[in-house]
């Protein structure tokens, strides 16, 4: 069954922030049909929530954007908050500083680690992705994860990684207005280049409900099976 949590405010404000500077409408692909050759796991631990996600604009407003076409954020609730106290300071969010894991075998080909988390309910304009890391999976598949704590990863470019390899922690870095994981699949080594793909991801929980292969969607709890 579906989770009812609200979309958090400052994540509907990242949104907004995002969009502001695209036309908001669906980016054309020429990659609906396009089945993941990669065998991907859920890059992190636990339970975790998909705030953006799915192929519409109404469910994920990164479909507005070509390279991003596909991609999800995700957050960690409990007791229907991404945060405890007043939500002021990073370290009050769930997610923050938590582990974030490879995907899939690969080599990392570019990262940036130097970007300063944000204040919450603030954002970076000048470093969309704040920190991140582009593996390499072969097969014209690359995959994006963004917004990592400043000076926490902890793997270089060159280095091959396997699944589930500690890649760095969970921050609040870049176009980012509190913290969250920013995933995507792209054809291209670069940032913010290239088309985005689907991500199909294996054998994962979504809602309590197995899926063999899968693209987490607004609204589910997902996590590793």
């Amino acid at each position: 069954m579906k989770t009812n949590k609200l979309i958090s405010k400052s994540l509907v404000l990242l949104a907004f922030l995002s969009t502001n500077c695209h036309e908001e409408k669906l980016a054309p692909s020429g990659e609906l049909d396009y089945l993941t050759t990669t065998s991907l796991q859920l890059p992190f631990a636990e339970e975790w929530y998909v705030v953006w996600g799915g192929r519409t604009l109404a469910e994920n407003y990164h479909a507005s954007i070509s390279n991003q076409r596909f991609a999800i954020d995700v957050v960690q609730f409990e007791n229907g908050s991404t945060f405890l106290g007043d939500g002021s300071k990073n370290e009050d969010y769930h997610c923050f500083g938590k582990p974030l894991e490879a995907p899939a075998d690969g080599q990392v080909v570019a990262l940036l680690n130097s970007v300063a988390d944000n204040k919450p309910g603030e954002t970076n304009k000048n470093e969309l992705f704040g920190n991140y890391i582009i593996i390499d999976h072969g097969n014209d598949e690359f995959s994006v994860l963004a917004h990592f704590k400043q000076n926490s990863i902890s793997v270089n470019i060159g280095e091959f990684v396997n699944q589930g390899d500690n890649l760095g922690q969970t921050g609040n870095s870049g176009n980012s207005t509190e913290p969250h994981l920013h995933y995507h699949l792209q054809n291209k080594p670069s940032i913010g280049q290239g088309e985005g793909l689907p991500a199909q991801f294996r054998n994962y929980y979504a809602d309590n409900v197995f899926e063999v292969l899968g693209e987490p969607r607004q609204n589910e709890t997902v996590r590793k099976g």
